[in-house]
């Protein structure tokens, strides 16, 4: 996988962009004045990523797996530590299915019934394999969800996820939580380290 340069990240003019960002060269970004990412990112091969009003925010050591999406003018957060597995879909717009509007991006907005409502992978989320997620959907920290799954509610702290529409199925261990302390104990004092000899 080739990566865009720390130059090439730099022109695109994000709202922020943290430090070690992996992008793919095959990514698209739309609207990047709008994206948010935090440190220790990865972005892979196909990606799309189209921060509508709402904004796109990434927090740290986050991967986005190839040929997912993120998309819509809702507000798409994904917070530290959650990953999303290949050809995930978020969504925070969605049009109206019942046949009282029209459909499609290419009809006046006038004619169509789009709703828009954000969406936020907490802490340690892990999203499997062509997973659709929709508009107003929380999934709290710790999440995991089964591959093919779709995400329609909100799904609870640390519980395990499968199915279209998704349904608890169990719960997750916590122990990640102990690792999570030590990497940042790690990466302090590895900064603390850096701080000093300069």
């Amino acid at each position: 996988m080739a990566w865009l340069s720390p130059d090439e990240l730099a022109f695109m003019g994000f709202a922020s962009i943290g430090k070690n960002v992996l992008i793919s060269e095959k990514a698209s970004l739309y609207n990047c004045s709008r994206i948010s990412i935090g440190n220790n990112v990865r972005i892979d091969d196909f990606c799309v990523l189209s921060a509508g009003a709402g904004g796109i925010f990434i927090g740290k050591y986050v991967h986005i797996a190839v040929y997912s999406s993120l998309m819509g003018a809702g507000k798409i957060t994904m917070s530290d530590f959650s990953g999303i597995s290949s050809r995930v879909s978020i969504y925070s717009s969605n049009d109206d299915y019942s046949g009282a509007t029209m459909t499609n991006p290419t009809v006046s907005s006038l004619y169509t019934g789009v709703t828009h409502a954000d969406v936020t992978l907490g802490r340690h989320v892990i999203v499997g394999a062509g997973c659709v997620i929709l508009p107003g959907v929380t999934l709290h920290e710790g999440v995991a969800v089964g591959a093919l799954s779709l995400i329609n509610e909100d799904c609870n702290a640390f519980g395990i996820y499968i199915g279209a529409p998704a349904r608890h199925i169990g719960s997750r261990k916590k122990d990640l939580l102990e690792k999570e302390r030590l990497l940042l104990q790690e990466e302090r004092t590895c900064n603390d380290q850096i701080s000093s000899a300069d």
